[in-house]
């Protein structure tokens, strides 16, 4: 008997640990992107050549840059228990004060970024302190923002310009310098890294750290676990929700940025529609949409996915309108993989 349960004692150690480091990836939010990026570059890899390129990387990361700067901020907010269907028109507000200001008025770059700053904070602000004040669903109030902003966008582009574009910011006073910072180009071999590139980087392990490190991302998963909760052991729930509204429109003001220095103009309807793809790309990296689950590593991973997978369709030579068929099976299937998750993470908790 006595050997029997020696012998059986190194076996035992093992399995524990093998467990142990099993459930400790399972509770991880981006578990599911991480394996769905890795699927998606492998098969992209394999089907053409230039999909690993110096070219082919660069491309796919200046596709999935701008789309992941947003989805990070925004799964900031759905783990908050929140949404903003503003946020892809707010890519171009902020873009068309700077351009308006900078063109037209004949203001130096930097302060028409700076008021185009404070501009996109106050209307994070305002949808944020709306939401908190009348308990209205975030849905709903951010749907109000994004017509009066794309009404503004339209009126106020025509009124001034004549058309509905504002372009020739490259004459202006602090372009160099502003163009530096938001649109330079970083050749590393035969790649060519974009700004938004090292933006979206920065920013999400910014983003990363705060979430798992700070009290703030302590509260940010309280207000959108349960918010009346939240509210009982003390967590500031609307100073915690308004400042995830502003982070959103923060990250609205530095992708129009982006945008606008890069190639010199903006539409006036530029980024309607994208505040789908923003919520997909969170969804994919491990955000549930009832809020107080997510990563914003796995966000950011979700919108590479979203990138390599756009760039591989064009590198393998196919329709583009097979992209389309793409995202709604990948939105899918991070639905049911995240809830999955979700309840095996919970009971891993116990």
């Amino acid at each position: 008997m006595s050997v029997a349960t020696t012998a059986s004692e190194p076996d035992t150690k093992p399995a524990g640990l093998r467990a142990s480091i099993l459930q400790r990836l399972i509770v991880r939010p981006e578990l599911g992107a991480f394996i769905g990026a890795l699927v998606v570059f492998l098969f992209f890899s394999i089907i053409t050549d230039k999909f690993f390129s110096a070219l082919g990387v660069s491309n796919w990361l200046d596709d999935a840059s701008t789309l992941g700067i947003m989805a990070v901020a925004v799964a900031l907010l759905m783990i908050g228990g929140e949404f903003d269907l503003s946020a892809g028109v707010m890519t171009a507000s902020t873009a068309l004060v700077t351009g308006l200001l900078a063109v037209n008025a004949g203001w130096n770059v930097w302060l028409a970024l700076a008021v185009s700053l404070v501009f996109a904070l106050a209307v994070g602000a305002l949808n944020g302190w709306v939401v908190m004040r009348t308990g209205l669903p975030s849905f709903i109030v951010t749907l109000g923002s994004f017509l009066a902003l794309q009404g503004l966008n339209l009126g106020v582009t025509r009124w001034i310009t004549g058309t509905v574009q504002v372009s020739g910011i490259r004459a202006s006073g602090g372009y160099q310098s502003a163009g530096w910072v938001f649109a330079s180009t970083t050749n590393i071999g035969d790649a060519h890294i974009q700004a938004s590139v090292v933006w979206w980087i920065v920013l999400t392990v910014l983003a990363g750290i705060v979430l798992v490190r700070t009290r703030f991302g302590n509260w940010i998963f309280a207000v959108g676990g349960s918010l009346p909760s939240a509210r009982a052991v003390g967590v500031p729930a609307a100073r915690t929700k308004i400042l995830l509204f502003m982070t959103t429109a923060f990250a609205g003001w530095v992708v129009g940025a982006c945008n606008l220095l890069r190639f010199s103009s903006v539409q006036a309807n530029q980024g309607v529609g994208l505040e789908f793809q923003y919520i997909i790309a969170a969804v994919i990296g491990g955000c549930l949409l009832t809020g107080g689950f997510g990563s914003v590593v796995g966000a950011a991973l979700g919108a590479l996915t979203f990138g390599m997978a756009r760039q591989g369709i064009v590198f393998a030579g196919w329709n583009s309108d097979w992209f389309m068929l793409f995202l709604g099976i990948l939105l899918l299937a991070a639905v049911l993989v995240n809830t999955a998750f979700k309840k095996r993470a919970e009971r891993v908790r116990r």
